[in-house]
């Protein structure tokens, strides 16, 4: 399975790049599930990852953060992709690193069908993770990837990478980001979830949080196309992950394509202080 995606994403990730590097940065008249004004570089990078996607005869049916609905490919496929083209465009302006996204389920969506996540970075190098049972970093060199090596995190961290508006946390969520804090622990956080779970990744360990808030009381990211993914990927890395509700992420359902969670990603040690935290405040 791993090669019918693995080189699409990565044609994929070489068209964004061009993309991020030569289109137009403006806003379209267009809105896209949430409600938010697209970039044109969004709607462009969306449809280069269904074109791609769409060459593919066992793919069933994609679904992007981009479009309000599913689309069905092949009625005859069994794979079922989520993804988010580009993550974080709104950091384009100021330079910052992006990504894109993928969830790979098999037959229907739901964490429970998920078999293989994958991420591209687009930094001042362009590198892919991808996972199924392993861990892969690859790095585009002279326009093609190169496996690097396989990522493996550490039991404890020291990234905390605290995610939504903190007037807007529970006050309990506060005192267990300022803990950490008080053992060490170093801010790293960008507003891009690709690029600041994958400086988790690579070093080693941490913690990003994005809880419920007062704001946002169903969470912000999205199940399908951003937390399973991570959450899959994190738990095959040696991590793991938690919404603060349940034990198991990966058994968790969805009402919606577009529906949200809160959620944590991490070593191991510091989801065990997130389950503890969250335990007690249920």
């Amino acid at each position: 399975m791993k090669d019918i995606f693995l080189e699409p994403i990565q044609r994929i990730a070489k068209r964004i790049k061009d993309a991020i590097d030569t289109k137009n940065m403006g806003y379209s008249t267009q809105e896209n599930s949430s409600g938010d004004t697209q970039l044109q570089l969004d709607i462009k990078c969306d449809l280069i990852v269904e074109e791609e996607l769409s060459l593919i005869p066992s793919v069933h049916t994609i679904a992007s953060e981009e479009k309000e609905h599913e689309m069905l490919i092949n009625k005859d496929g069994k794979y079922f992709v989520a993804y988010d083209p580009l993550d974080g465009s709104s950091l384009i302006d100021v330079n910052l690193s992006v990504g894109s996204i993928f969830g790979i389920y098999e037959e229907k969506w739901g964490a429970r069908n998920m078999i293989a996540a994958c991420y591209v970075v687009y930094g001042p190098r362009v590198e892919i993770v991808f996972s199924q049972t392993k861990t892969k970093l690859y790095l585009l060199q002279d326009n093609e990837f190169e496996f690097i090596r396989e990522i493996r995190m550490d039991l404890k961290g020291n990234l905390n990478a605290p995610g939504g508006t903190q007037m807007n946390w529970p006050p309990f969520h506060k005192e267990m980001v300022d803990s950490f804090f008080k053992e060490g622990y170093r801010l790293r956080y960008s507003g891009g979830m690709v690029p600041d779970l994958h400086q988790i990744l690579i070093k080693g360990g941490g913690l990003f949080s994005y809880p419920n808030t007062e704001d946002r009381p169903e969470g912000k990211l999205r199940k399908l196309f951003e937390v399973y993914p991570f959450a899959f990927i994190y738990r095959v890395s040696g991590g793991d992950a938690d919404d603060g509700i349940h034990d198991d992420m990966m058994t968790l359902d969805h009402d919606h394509i577009h529906g949200t969670s809160q959620c944590f990603f991490g070593s191991k040690h510091e989801i065990a202080v997130v389950r503890e935290v969250y335990r007690k405040n249920r």
